[in-house]
């Protein structure tokens, strides 16, 4: 097997930050290569640098590809070499149809220089066939989903003759099948000599797919291991990563429980433009103090639409059903109710309901809690910032100070200033939405910790998450959800993978368990 590529002593630096130092990595042709490390490690960093993003000259080091020097001066020049980067956020367009998005910036054209909208088709199907997906190549992107889309961003990297395939967390938004199938895609890219670059956090997936390892912390190459030797597990990966083993991946929890915090009866949903859909049908749950619940469900299940028209009403029309605070019945209309209320909810989409990523740490911490900063209506600017640093330092925000804007934190540090948000105003429920989704281990356990503290303080916490273990890791008690209906109640010491998953996927004509039988 020969070396394709060669990244030899990278050093990258930002103002007040070195992200790169000395950073190492070989990668040989036609294997799969994981790259794994913790969030602000460096990992997508590494790999802007290798595609151009950022060009020869504002980093030090050499690229050796395929033999020869490699100084790119834009991604242009990278694909120039075959060398494709597909980003966590997709470059998609969705007006634009599936062809148009394949080949955009790389028209077909006929004689006249003129777009060959038939060959342009006829080609996009080719590439559609090869990576799996049966759809017309006219269908408008934004009406397909994510799994579908990354296929699609696959696509169009092989219509540039792709030969080294970069996949900055693939599978990240991705269900356990749309995961499993691009995972086998990649597999049958690597059969046909293209060789893949992936990043990833899901530690199962790299130990199915990936030939070889490199771990990277703090900017600096860790080791590279090969996943075929004895010993290559998991563990070691982690203990790599975050420099330490994790014994327990979630932290041990003394639970005390304590009187009944929220609760929320008979609560329905219709979808907010298809008349007659119902979302959400006679939901009934509840959560005491010093409690984590779970909510369980497949995608499309409703769990974020269920959590989303509780919390203001932020989601569906025609709502209906009572939710308690404390045994007495409250009205949560807008969101601003629900705060007043002493409710917080965390969104699975921090990018874009979470956060404001142009503006800076210290005013998206204080967003949600701005009256206690302004009780004569002038924002305490000196205040805000004690308030911001004082998160920075309880929450672990690896940042310089709290005057960097969001959007240039990793998702790890990212998801700590969106709970700093909610933490400051001090919510007696706080609803975490996928609170884990896209990051490393190291940072989970640090996010399982301050929910921990939280329930420890007496507050009552509900987690919607599609990672199975993480629920039973850190929960009490988990409520299942399939096709919009509470489908059973379990006690964690009583649940189990399976249990849960049968419940999940009972189909909406099916009659709910009892008590008994879900148990």
């Amino acid at each position: 097997m020969s070396t394709i590529l060669e990244m030899r002593s990278i050093t990258k630096e930002f103002p007040g930050v070195k992200a790169l130092s000395d950073v190492t990595l070989t990668v040989e042709q036609g294997e799969i290569h994981a790259i794994c490390g913790e969030n602000g490690a460096g990992k997508s960093t590494l790999m802007k640098v290798l595609s151009g993003v950022y060009p020869h000259g504002t980093y030090d080091g050499e690229i050796i590809l395929d033999g020869t020097t490699a100084e790119f001066g834009s991604i242009n020049d990278s694909e120039d070499r075959g060398v494709v980067i597909i980003h966590q956020e997709l470059a998609l367009v969705p007006y634009l149809s599936v062809a148009e998005n394949i080949f955009l910036g790389n028209e077909t054209r006929n004689r006249f220089g003129m777009i060959d909208w038939n060959a342009a088709n006829r080609k996009a199907h080719a590439l559609l066939e090869r990576v799996g997906l049966d759809e017309n190549p006219t269908t408008p992107v934004g009406q397909l989903g994510v799994g579908k889309q990354q296929l699609i961003e696959i696509a169009k990297a092989l219509s540039k003759e792709v030969k080294l395939l970069i996949l900055d967390e693939p599978t990240a938004a991705l269900n356990d099948d749309d995961s499993e199938h691009l995972l086998e895609l990649l597999r049958q890219l690597k059969a046909h000599g293209i060789t893949s670059i992936i990043i990833s956090h899901k530690l199962n997936e790299i130990e199915e797919i990936a030939d070889r390892t490199t771990i990277i912390r703090d900017g600096r190459t860790i080791e590279t291991i090969d996943m075929s030797e004895p010993g290559s597990t998991q563990d070691r990966i982690i203990r790599g990563m975050v420099g330490r083993d994790l014994e327990h991946r979630y932290p041990e929890r003394a639970s005390v429980v304590g009187d009944e915090v929220l609760r929320v009866e008979h609560w329905s949903v219709d979808h907010p433009t298809q008349i007659g859909r119902q979302i959400i049908i006679d939901a009934s749950f509840n959560v005491r103090a010093g409690e984590v619940v779970g909510i369980a469900g497949l995608m499309g299940a409703g769990r974020t639409e269920l959590a989303m028209s509780i919390f203001g009403r932020t989601y569906g029309r025609n709502i209906r059903g009572e939710i308690y605070k404390d045994g007495k019945p409250i009205q949560v209309r807008t969101v601003s109710e629900a705060i007043g209320h002493n409710l917080a909810y965390a969104t699975e989409d921090r990018k874009h309901y979470g956060l404001n990523l142009i503006d800076d740490i210290r005013h998206n911490i204080s967003a949600a809690g701005l009256p206690k900063l302004a009780p004569r209506g002038w924002v305490n600017g000196n205040e805000e910032l004690r308030v911001a640093e004082d998160y920075r330092g309880s929450l672990n925000i690896k940042t310089p100070n709290v005057l960097v804007d969001v959007g240039k934190l990793s998702g790890g540090n990212q998801q700590k200033v969106v709970l700093s948000k909610w933490l400051y105003t001090d919510p007696d429920v706080l609803i975490l939405d996928e609170p884990t989704r896209g990051i490393d281990v190291g940072a989970k356990f640090e996010i399982y910790t301050i929910i921990n503290k939280m329930v420890a303080a007496g507050k009552a916490v509900v987690v919607i998450s599609s990672e199975l273990p993480e629920l039973l890791g850190i929960c009490d008690r988990v409520y299942t959800l399939a096709f919009g209906r509470i489908t059973g109640e379990l006690p964690v010491a009583e649940a189990t993978q399976e249990r849960l998953m049968e419940l999940m996927t009972i189909e909406r004509d099916q009659p709910l368990p009892t008590k008994e039988t879900a148990s």
